[in-house]
């Protein structure tokens, strides 16, 4: 891939199913950036839509066997319906083809919920 590559600039929706086998392959990879993926099953809205939006391109300098990965802001339903925002590594084979918000509005939401929901550590 090449290392000038840029980013891929669409929000991206997410149901909780494909959210916690994002989650999981970010785990079995050992990428930095995810969760818990228990954590995430115990917390996530099983209906909930989650959305992704590319921050910057990360590579484990120290695991050069590591593939090139999409470094995510993660915004989650939780099952109560609030929002928390986390970080996550994915592979761009998995984010590429998840769906992409469709409406200017719908990714403007987003934007506002991305800066004003609390992190998952708060």
């Amino acid at each position: 891939m090449d290392l000038e590559q840029a980013l891929p600039r669409k929000d991206k929706v997410t149901d909780s199913a494909s959210l916690f086998r994002l989650e999981e392959r970010a785990c079995d990879l050992r990428l930095n950036s995810r969760l818990d993926p228990a954590w995430v099953r115990a917390n996530a809205a099983l209906e909930g839509t989650n959305y992704l939006w590319p921050a910057l391109w990360n590579s484990l300098s120290h695991r050069p066997d590591a593939p090139r990965q999409l470094r995510c802001e993660l915004l989650i339903t939780l099952r109560q319906r609030d929002r928390v925002v986390s970080w996550l590594d994915a592979l761009p084979t998995d984010f590429i083809p998840l769906p992409r918000v469709t409406s200017r509005e719908e990714g403007m939401q987003v934007g506002q919920l991305l800066d004003h929901s609390p992190s998952v550590r708060e």
